[in-house]
């Protein structure tokens, strides 16, 4: 078993769940960035463009873009095609309205910096309801 890291954080939408991480050291937009279908990240230069978005904990700055995102994060949860919870440095009202409407758990304000200490493929543990993120390392 790979070693053990815990961020403290902000529960913002309430919940657990469980999965590999996909690390993005910038910010994402659902409209236009992402498709609803396939859970791919389409925009063109991301860093995670081509990444497949669905069952992972999508870890990443914050969001941008269109208030069409919170229903294309519903959209992508509907489908299965979905990030299973969001840690993030800071929360922002688009991706929070979609985590709501879609209960994805949202953990934000972490420390340490979550997209400097998890990689991608790290397993991770989000408890959203006491704000903790545990991280085994791939």
């Amino acid at each position: 078993m790979g070693e053990k890291i815990i961020i403290k954080g902000r529960k913002v939408v309430k919940g657990k769940a469980t999965g590999k991480a996909v690390v993005s050291k910038e910010p994402i937009t659902f409209v236009g960035g992402v498709n609803p279908i396939t859970g791919v990240v389409t925009e063109a230069g991301h860093p995670l463009e081509g990444v497949n978005l669905a069952g992972k904990v999508l870890v990443y700055p914050t969001g941008k873009g269109s208030t069409g995102g919170s229903y294309r994060i519903y959209d992508m949860v509907t489908r299965g095609t979905g990030p299973v919870a969001f840690v993030q440095l800071l929360a922002e009202p688009i991706a929070t309205i979609g985590a709501i409407i879609s209960e994805i758990p949202v953990v934000d304000s972490c420390e340490p910096n979550p997209c400097e200490v998890i990689k991608d493929g790290d397993f991770v543990e989000v408890d959203a309801d006491n704000g903790i993120v545990t991280v085994t390392k791939a």
